[in-house]
C-alpha cells in the first residue's frame, strides 16, 4: 500500500476520527495484522495530539477461530471480570479515554463452525462489556472505526487474482471511498460533512412522524419514529464538546425508529456478515415493531439466531438514509464489511438504538428512553435495504406527505 497515503490515513483517523485530547488515553483496538498501522496512529496521537497515553489492545481472529472450534461453550462464554474492569479503569480515570477501532478481518473467519456456539459466545461478551459499551453508544467519549485490507478479506472481495494484487486493490478502494486518494482528506471531508449537515438539517426541519419505504423488490415498510427523535449524521459530540467522526467512511443520516411502530416487509439488498458468516438475500416482516417472519437464501438459520439474541433484537434501533450515489455504492464493490456496505445503501439496524437520536437522550435513563420508543438490546446489527429505485415518503406530524427519496436519491428542496 502507498506509504504516504497510509500515513495520511492514520493522521486523519486519529485527529479527525477520534480527536483525542491531551488529558485522555487513546485506546486502539487492533488486529495483529494491522500492528504497523496501529503504531502509526499511536505516534500521531502522541506527537500531534499530545495525549496522556496510548494503549493498544491486539486481537487475533485466527486464534479466535481455533478457540471457537475447539473450546467448549461453557469455557468460551465465561468472560472474566478483568476485561470489563480494564475498560472501566480507563474510562473512569482522570481525563477518561477514547477509542480507535481498526478493522482488518476475514469476513468468513468462522465459516463452517457451530453458529449457535458463536452466537452464545458473542452474546456473553456483549453482556459482560455492556457497562463500558454505554460510553460509546451514548457518545460520552470519542470513538471511531477505520479499516485496513488483509489477504483473506481482499481475496473475498476480489477473487481470482493473486493475493498481493487483491490486497493492493482493496487498499486503494479503501483510500478512494475514504477520500484519502487525492492527498488532502481533511479538506475533502470538510466539504462532504457540510453536505451531510445540510441533509440532516433539512430532514429535521420536516418534523416527521413516520416514513414509508417501497421498491421493486417488494419492500413495503412503514417506520414510525420515536418520540422527540432527531436525525444525526457524521460528526458527533461528547458532553465536553469534543467532536469525533465515528465511522470512516460515512455517508448516512440516521435516527431512532419507534420500537413498536414498524410494520410491513423489507428485503435486503446486500449480503451481511454476522459472526464471521454471511447472510444473503434476506427478508423480514414486521408487525407492531417486531419481526414476525423472516427468511434468507443463504444464512437463514443465522438470521434467526441474530433475531433471537434477546427480547429486543427483533425490533430495530436505527433507520439510516444513504443515497445510491455514495462513493461506496458507485465503486461497484461489495466489501463484505458493514462499515463500508452500510454506507452504500439505506439501512436499518436490529437491536440497540442511539440515545443521541432522542432530544436530550444522552442525559436520560434507560426507562426514559424506552418510554419514548427507543429500542434497547445487546446487539446493534446494520443490514442494507436501499436500492437504486427506492422511494421514501415522509409524513409530518401535521399530516403532510413529502417525497424524501426518489430513485434512491435525496430530494432536497
Amino acid at each position: 500500500m502507498n506509504s504516504e497515503l497510509l500515513q495520511k490515513y492514520a493522521e486523519f483517523a486519529v485527529k479527525i476520527g477520534t480527536n483525542p485530547q491531551p488529558e485522555q488515553t487513546l485506546i486502539i483496538v487492533s488486529p495483529i495484522e494491522a500492528a504497523s498501522f496501529a503504531r502509526m496512529c499511536a505516534n500521531t496521537a502522541y506527537k500531534d495530539c499530545k495525549v496522556k497515553d496510548v494503549v493498544i489492545q491486539y486481537n487475533d481472529e485466527k486464534l479466535d477461530r481455533i478457540r471457537m472450534e475447539n473450546g467448549t461453550t461453557e469455557i468460551l462464554t465465561d468472560i472474566k471480570p478483568h476485561k470489563l474492569a480494564e475498560r472501566l479503569d480507563y474510562l473512569e480515570s482522570d481525563g477518561s479515554a477514547c477509542f480507535l477501532y481498526i478493522i482488518a478481518e476475514d469476513p468468513e473467519i468462522f465459516k463452517g463452525l457451530d453458529t449457535a456456539k458463536i452466537n452464545a459466545v458473542n452474546k456473553a461478551s456483549r453482556t459482560a462489556l455492556l457497562p463500558a459499551r454505554k460510553y460509546t453508544m451514548n457518545n460520552l467519549v470519542q470513538w471511531s472505526i477505520v479499516a485496513l485490507p488483509t489477504p483473506a478479506w481482499a481475496t473475498k472481495v476480489f477473487p481470482g487474482i493473486p493475493t498481493n494484487e487483491a490486497v493492493e486493490k482493496l487498499g486503494q478502494a479503501i483510500f478512494d471511498v475514504c477520500r484519502v486518494t487525492n492527498g488532502n482528506p481533511v479538506a475533502e471531508w470538510k466539504s462532504h460533512l457540510a453536505y451531510l449537515n445540510k441533509c440532516k438539517n433539512y430532514i429535521n426541519s420536516l418534523n416527521l412522524d413516520h416514513v414509508h419505504l417501497t421498491n421493486s423488490l417488494g419492500t413495503d415498510l412503514t417506520i414510525g419514529l420515536a418520540k422527540d427523535s432527531l436525525w444525526e449524521g457524521a460528526i458527533s459530540k461528547t458532553p465536553k464538546g469534543y467532536e469525533f467522526l465515528a465511522n470512516i467512511p460515512t455517508e448516512e443520516i440516521f435516527t431512532a425508529p419507534h420500537k413498536d411502530k414498524v410494520n410491513g416487509i423489507v428485503f435486503g439488498t446486500k449480503p451481511y456478515v454476522y459472526n464471521g458468516n454471511i447472510i444473503k438475500d434476506f427478508w423480514v416482516k414486521f408487525k407492531d415493531g417486531k419481526v414476525i417472519e423472516h427468511g434468507a437464501k443463504e444464512g437463514a438459520e443465522l438470521l434467526g439466531q441474530l433475531l433471537d439474541t434477546d427480547e429486543a433484537s427483533r425490533s430495530i434501533g436505527e433507520l439510516a438514509f444513504v443515497p445510491s450515489s455514495s462513493p461506496i455504492n458507485k465503486s461497484g464493490i461489495l466489501f463484505y464489511e458493514t462499515l463500508f456496505d452500510e454506507n452504500a445503501a439505506c439501512h436499518i439496524a436490529f437491536g440497540d438504538g442511539y440515545p443521541s437520536c432522542i432530544e436530550g437522550g444522552n442525559n436520560m435513563t434507560q426507562e426514559e428512553l424506552t418510554s419514548r420508543g427507543l429500542n434497547h438490546s445487546l446487539i446493534h446489527e446494520d443490514v442494507m435495504i436501499g436500492s437504486d429505485d427506492l422511494q421514501i415518503l415522509g409524513y409530518t406530524k401535521t399530516g403532510s406527505e413529502i417525497l424524501i427519496f426518489q430513485k434512491g436519491e435525496w430530494v432536497i428542496k
